[in-house]
């Protein structure tokens, strides 16, 4: 194929591949809070949550941001993000159950952390709530699973959230607008090497 040819080709499928993109942009009319919902055993969903933080502020909107599970306040993205003016934060957590080792507490800790995102779940102020691990309270069954259902269903409606945490239940995938499952294909630290400041953590 001649170089004019292989031009022309190109132009011909861009000009067809753009008429497909418009007509069905054409199609998406309806706006609505978005239900999001990462999970995965890969990499980066907390990561993803928080580049939607980072959008979000950057047009002035509310966000909220409840971290279960975890513990450690010495995170880049809450020193950067709690001290936005739009963006509330709250670790939720006493970290991750074979650290405590206590059922019993972990389960209170769950309640205390979701009356918490409840608030923000029930204010529609907030254009943007996170609630980073959430999935492990459900699967773990520390919180009731149809309340947070349905809390999440009768949130305000042009309010967003993001759900993240591995092995999301088939209950609130079906539930959300949108589910991304981010799969591992290699991760430094099955090679020894330590969580490093400004990439893990």
């Amino acid at each position: 194929m001649t170089q004019d040819k292989q031009a022309q080709y190109h132009k011909t499928k861009m000009a067809r591949k753009k008429n497909q993109i418009e007509t069905s942009m054409a199609k998406a009319t309806d706006e609505k809070g978005l239900l999001l919902v990462i999970t995965g055993h890969g990499k980066g969903k907390s990561t993803s949550a928080f580049g939607m933080v980072a959008r979000a502020l950057g047009h002035g909107m509310k966000v909220g941001v409840c971290q279960f599970i975890k513990s450690r306040t010495d995170t880049g993205e809450e020193a950067f993000f709690s001290a936005q003016p739009n963006c509330e934060w709250h670790v939720l957590g006493d970290g991750f159950t074979w650290n405590t080792q206590d059922k019993a507490q972990d389960i209170q800790t769950a309640q205390n952390g979701w009356k918490v995102a409840q608030q923000m779940l029930n204010n529609d102020t907030y254009d943007l709530v996170i609630l980073d691990e959430l999935t492990y309270l459900l699967s773990y069954q520390y919180l009731e699973k149809q309340s947070v259902l349905n809390a999440l269903q009768n949130r305000p409606s042009m309010q967003h959230v993001v759900v993240t945490g591995r092995s999301a239940l088939a209950e609130l995938k079906e539930i959300a607008d949108t589910v991304s499952e981010i799969k591992e294909i290699k991760h430094a630290y099955t090679s020894g090497i330590k969580a490093q400041i400004g990439v893990d953590f």
